[in-house]
Order: structure tokens, then sequence, then C-alpha cells
């Protein structure tokens, strides 16, 4: 076996059965970038980023992830459609067929850290045998120095084969490809697929399973923190503006996808970002923009014809072109990536139907609720000129990911909620006056503006009014927005038609909730949505 790089002193793959022909650990950018240019797995652009194709799969592939069921986890995890059993045998006898392969060849390994926060973070090794997975890895996750890997024990392996795929009857698997955690034996593999988010978000499983055991609330929301250390949180699904929203010049950003809430701090799990870069400018994201250069990674995009300038708007691969880069390219970013509790949480919705109000105060009852039904709404296709909305729900927002019962986490968040006293807000970023294709989507200015109002503590001396379908507080004004803008009510000009509409989504919203109610406590059933009474 030929070792080279930089590894650990106690560092030894033949535990896990891995006998490789040559093994390259902790490599820098630079070198991964001579590997990956050797070996032909990507190519540079212009500005000095590292373009790569992850070949069939270009997303996560959630019906093809699975855990092991065992006496660990039997009666812990969700099972179901998010957590899909797999036995300890059929886990064995796949690892065991992965390692036969694996035997002899080109491996990177890297060590990093998942939690900023080093009361909770969890020591990683990734095993790769491509170069640009391995230099995901030292984007994605925290790097270690060099005192840290001369004792480095890993607490979880990742091993990442893109190349190795199964028998899907054999080994109990759906198809090919798979991404498997086993939780007693410390080990995720993942096979069949060269998207890179999938180690990525198995270690953000990991975590939403492990830190709910030490009283850490685990989240899928981005953070940032004013001058003054008030740490504020954004939760939102695609398409609701939680990336454009937490990016504050004025603020510090911990970070724009995963977090961990103590009693005392917040922390970014990640050592960087992994961004949507489709229709990509500078004008819209400057942030993104400027981060993209050496030593980032971008995935399925296209140049333009003769150029090695990438072409954000092609999206013949897929429209989810992505880049990953450590979160230091982000100018204001927050070293280490640590910050105080919240003082304020704002859940993002992109209500395309036009019915909720642009902003609202919520009691702890009604947070646990809309944290669990994690709404918003996205814009059908339109035939012959109709348009309909169509709700969508994800748990916690981020359902993929949550090998606990939504309820656990929604109940952490009450808990958390009271004992700190934060403020939890609910901002419509979608319609107002109508459903998408008769209202407007609510400017962004505005939206920005009531942002702005929380965290200048302006909403504290205002009057609020109780909304007749949520039930949750409405200010009667905020500066810099027009007050009529915020009773939805008053923006539509058939007020029969509202009331119909904003029922509809109430049904929408209790019929989401009926796979959780046999769970949810008396607090969160309460804050149920109703029809309004006319």
């Amino acid at each position: 076996m030929i070792e080279t790089g930089i590894r650990s002193k106690k560092s030894d793959l033949y535990s896990l059965g891995l006998k490789s022909g040559r093994i390259h650990w902790n490599y820098s950018p630079s070198e991964l970038y001579e590997e990956a240019l050797r070996k032909r797995e990507g190519i540079l652009t212009d500005r000095g980023s590292l373009l790569v194709d992850t070949s069939f799969f270009t997303g996560r592939a959630p019906k093809d992830k699975y855990v092991v069921k065992d006496g660990t986890t039997e009666d812990i995890i969700w099972w179901g459609n998010v957590n899909q059993p797999i036995s300890p045998e059929h886990f064995d006898d796949l690892y065991n067929e992965m390692i036969k392969y694996l035997y002899g060849k080109e491996l990177y390994v890297r060590e990093g850290f998942a939690g900023a926060d080093s009361n909770y973070r969890l020591k990683c090794r990734f095993v790769n045998t491509l170069a640009w997975q391995n230099l995901f890895c030292y984007n994605m996750f925290i790097r270690p120095n060099q005192e840290d890997l001369e004792n480095f024990e890993p607490d979880f392996t990742v091993i990442s084969a893109p190349e190795f795929t199964a028998d899907p009857q054999r080994f109990g698997l759906r198809q090919s490809n798979f991404a498997i955690v086993n939780m007693t034996k410390n080990i995720m593999i993942i096979g069949g697929t060269g998207y890179a988010g999938e180690i990525k978000k198995g270690i953000f499983g990991l975590m939403n399973y492990l830190l709910p055991q030490r009283d850490v609330l685990p989240m899928h929301c981005s953070a940032n923190v004013g001058k003054d250390g008030d740490t504020a949180i954004f939760f939102g699904l695609s398409g609701t503006g939680k990336t454009t929203l937490s990016a504050d010049p004025e603020r510090g950003l911990i970070g724009d996808d995963e977090h961990g809430w103590t009693d005392t701090t917040i922390f970014n799990f990640e050592g960087g970002c992994y961004a949507k870069t489709v229709d990509l400018s500078e004008e819209k994201e400057p942030d993104i923009w400027n981060a993209i250069g050496f030593g980032a990674i971008e995935e399925n995009s296209r140049f333009y014809p003769k150029t090695r300038t990438v072409n954000y708007s092609d999206t013949r691969v897929t429209e989810n072109t992505r880049v990953s880069y450590p979160i230091n390219h982000i100018k204001n970013a927050v070293a280490p990536s640590i910050a105080g509790i919240p003082k304020n949480i704002f859940f993002l919705a992109a209500d395309a139907f036009g019915v909720l109000p642009p902003i609202s105060k919520l009691s702890p009852g009604q947070a646990m609720y809309h944290f669990i039904s994690g709404y918003t709404a996205k814009v059908a296709g339109t035939e012959m000129g109709v348009v309909d909305p169509v709700t969508t729900f994800s748990a916690c927002f981020g359902a993929a990911f949550l090998p606990l019962h939504p309820t656990k986490y929604a109940e952490m968040l009450g808990e958390k909620m009271k004992k700190h006293k934060v403020n939890v807000w609910l901002i419509n970023t979608g319609w107002v006056g109508g459903k998408y294709g008769v209202g407007k989507r609510i400017d962004l200015k505005y939206t920005r503006a009531m942002i702005t109002a929380v965290l200048e503590d302006k909403l504290d001396y205002v009057d609020y009014h109780e909304g007749s379908m949520l039930g949750t507080q409405i200010p009667a004004s905020c500066p810099g927005v027009p007050s009529e803008l915020l009773r939805p009510k008053n923006n539509w000009t058939d007020e029969e038609e509202f009331y119909k509409t904003a029922d509809k989504l109430v049904d929408e919203f209790n019929q989401n909730f009926e796979k959780y109610k046999d769970f949810a406590n008396e607090e969160i059933l309460a804050a149920a949505p109703k029809r309004h009474k006319r």
C-alpha cells in the first residue's frame, strides 16, 4: 500500500477491510485539482473553479436511501418512506462486496468535522474513489488543523464509490444505486451515484439522529448574526427566498443550510456552502457569484461555446446545477461559525394562493404546528389559461433528512422557544391580492423591510390583531410597508373568493397534518388553522 499526503498517526483503513493500491491522505485543494485533472474528472473554468459532471444522478435519490434496522435503531427511527429499513445481513453482504470492489483501487481519504461547536462536533472520515468528491468534502466540512489530525480517531466513516453498483434483488434494494447508514457500525456507504450531495445530507441525517439525544435541536436552516450579537434563523423550502433574505451585508453569515441549537449557541454543521447556480448572476446573488473561484466545484453546468466561461442559464443537464465552496469564500462569514441563541426565527412561505399575511407572529403552539407542516406553494404549469398553485409540505422544512418523528423536533423547538423567549415569525414571500395569475408577488423591498423591522425591534411597539385563519398575531403597521398590504383580505377585490381560497388552504393544512396528529401534543393540535366564520 502506497500512502501520500498528511495522515493522522492512528489512521488505518485495514480495520474497515480496505486494502488499497494507493491512498492519498488529506490532500490540499491544489493537490486534488491536480489529481482530478490527471484523471480527467473535471475541467478548469476561466474563474479557476473545477467543473464536473455527477453522471446520471444530478440530485439526491431519496427512494434509494436506507437505514439499517437493528437493535440500535428499531425503536427510535421514524420508519417509512423517509427512512426505509434494510437488514443487517443485507448491509454486511453489500459492504463486503463493495470492499472487494475497492481492493487495490486508488483512494482519497479526508478527515474533517461536522459541527463548529467543539462540544458537539462529529469526527468524520471520508473515503472517495474520485478526487473531486474528496475536494467536495474538504469544502463542505470543517477542516482540522495539523494538531487535530495527529490524534484523529473518526466517530463515523463515509465510503463513496460512484462506479460501484449493486444487484438490487440480491441486496434488498430498489435499484442499483444506494445510500445506506449503519448507526451501530458508524458507517455510511454510497454507491451507483456521483451526486456529492448524498455525502453532505448523509452526515446531516446523522446529526439529526445524534444531537436530539444531547438536547440539541438540529435544523435545516440558514442563520446570521448582527453586530450586537443578535442571531436570526431562516427556515424555508426552495423558492421562498431563504438564501436571499439571510444574505445581509450588515450581518455576519453563520451558515446557509445546517445548524444546531444548544442551550448557549447556534452553530453551523458545515465548513462550506452548496448553492444552486441556475440563472446565477452577480446582480442577483453577489455573495455566491464572488465565492466562485479556485477551490470551488461547479456541478453539471456547461460553458458558452468555445470558452471556459460557465453559462448559468444552460440547464440542458439539469436545473439543479450547484457549486460548493468553503464558507470563508463568503466575505462576511463568521469564523468560527458559532453565535448565541436566536432572538428571532423566520418561517418563510411563498404562498401562491395569496391568503397568508405578509408577516405574522406565532405562539409556541403555532410555531410547532407550522414547523411540522413546513409549508410553501409552488406554481403549476398552465393549460388553456388555467393556473392553480400546488401546496408543498415538508416536515421541519426538511422531511427527507429526519430520522426521528417530526413531532420530536417540533417539541424541542417549542421548549427552546419558551425557555429563551424567542420570537417566531411567519413571512409570506409569495402573492397578495389574489392567487398566482390574479394577484401579484409581494415586492422584495417590502419583505426586506419586514425582516429589518423585526431585527431592529421596531415591531415591539405596534398594535396587533388576530388573524381569523391562522390565529396568529398580525401587526397593524410596519415601517417601510404600506399598512393595507398587511391585511390579506383587504387586497382582494372579491371577498367571497378570498374566503373560499383561504378555506381550501386550511383544508390542505389539516389534511397534511393527519399523518402527524397521533404523535402531536394538545398545544400543537390546538394551533391548527381554522375555516373562516362568516
